[in-house]
């Protein structure tokens, strides 16, 4: 049996409304063009992206009968859906999108289907499940239970630690159990806030060009992360990544062909990419070749409108490295 991802997270109804900027407080704006609504939710993103980058991946999650069409979507994306159940009587999680004709967003979430508990993590962490992804749009104790079960049960764990949690939750989160901790360069800021205040050096290893965000890195360099690859991701800047204290990689971000349309989707596409490497085993000959991988796809995915629908193919990804390397 092929290696397999159970993605236990959210499926949303993404509502997008296009704004001259981000709205400020106190402030009404109109949007600019017509509502547009797409399948999304940080699980069913990063759960096609795996599946459009080539692995084999399973979701488990929730949906009201507004939303069985995000159901046949990621089904048609090659997601398998067995564990997404259908609720008549509570509505599907809602993900409130601004755009600015930058790309850049800002996000309010309505968890609806989202936190309903669906079972224990014994009912889906079985054969063919090598790996396990996780996120913060469902319920703490759900994820909780999910990452111990995992741990217990030799079964990688992957976290993506957004939107991330409050402080003191942070604080008494069982870090040591997870394998591969992705998360953009705020969400590792305020991880270190609340992990090591005040403490500031640049990570040993780096390249002289990594830029200065990546001197968070040496924030996470504790004991409860000391089992644990950290890849920061650092938008228009690129990616870093820790593999232990001794080897640290920084690749810059792949060259757009167009200009920046969305960048919404672009961290879902980069973890599920990352996953579906190590589904494939393509980090044990080359980690960087790995994230270059997933640097170009998510690369792809901005100059694209949407979340899951922006997501390249695994096809896609290859013609642009090879287009990447002949120039």
């Amino acid at each position: 049996m092929a290696p397999t991802c159970l993605v236990r997270g959210s499926l949303n109804i993404d509502e997008f409304f296009r704004v001259p900027h981000i709205v400020n407080a106190g402030e009404t704006i109109s949007s600019t063009g017509d509502l547009t609504r797409r399948a999304g939710g940080k699980g069913a993103n990063q759960a096609a992206a795996i599946a459009r980058a080539g692995g084999h991946v399973e979701l488990v999650g929730a949906v009201g009968k507004d939303g069985q069409w995000l159901k046949q979507e990621l089904y048609d994306a090659g997601v398998g859906v067995e564990g997404v159940d259908v609720y008549e009587d509570i509505s599907t999680g809602r993900a409130i999108i601004q755009l600015t004709p930058e790309g850049e967003n800002c996000i309010i979430l309505y968890a609806g289907t989202n936190l309903l508990p669906l079972g224990p993590p014994s009912e889906h962490l079985v054969p063919p499940i090598t790996h396990l992804l996780l996120q913060n749009e469902i319920r703490q104790d759900t994820t909780l239970a999910f990452l111990k079960y995992a741990k217990q049960n030799g079964i990688k764990t992957v976290y993506n630690p957004s939107p991330l949690l409050p402080p003191e939750e942070i604080a008494k989160f069982p870090w040591d159990m997870v394998d591969y901790l992705l998360l953009n360069e705020h969400e590792a800021a305020a991880l270190a806030d609340a992990t090591s205040p005040g403490q500031t050096s640049k990570p040993p290893g780096l390249s002289e060009g990594a830029p200065g965000d990546a001197d968070v890195l040496s924030r996470l360099q504790q004991p409860q992360f000391e089992n644990c690859i950290i890849i920061l991701t650092l938008g228009a800047q690129g990616v870093v990544a820790s593999i232990s204290k001794d080897e640290l990689y920084y690749l810059p971000v792949a060259k757009l062909r167009g200009t920046t349309r969305d960048s919404t989707g672009a961290g879902d596409c980069f973890t599920g990419y990352f996953v579906s490497g190590l589904l494939q085993g393509i980090e044990k000959d080359n980690w960087k070749t790995l994230l270059q991988r997933c640097v170009v796809a998510a690369g792809m995915c901005v100059e694209r409108p949407g979340a899951m629908g922006s997501i390249p193919t695994a096809a896609e990804v290859d013609a642009r490295i090879e287009e990447m390397e002949s120039t």
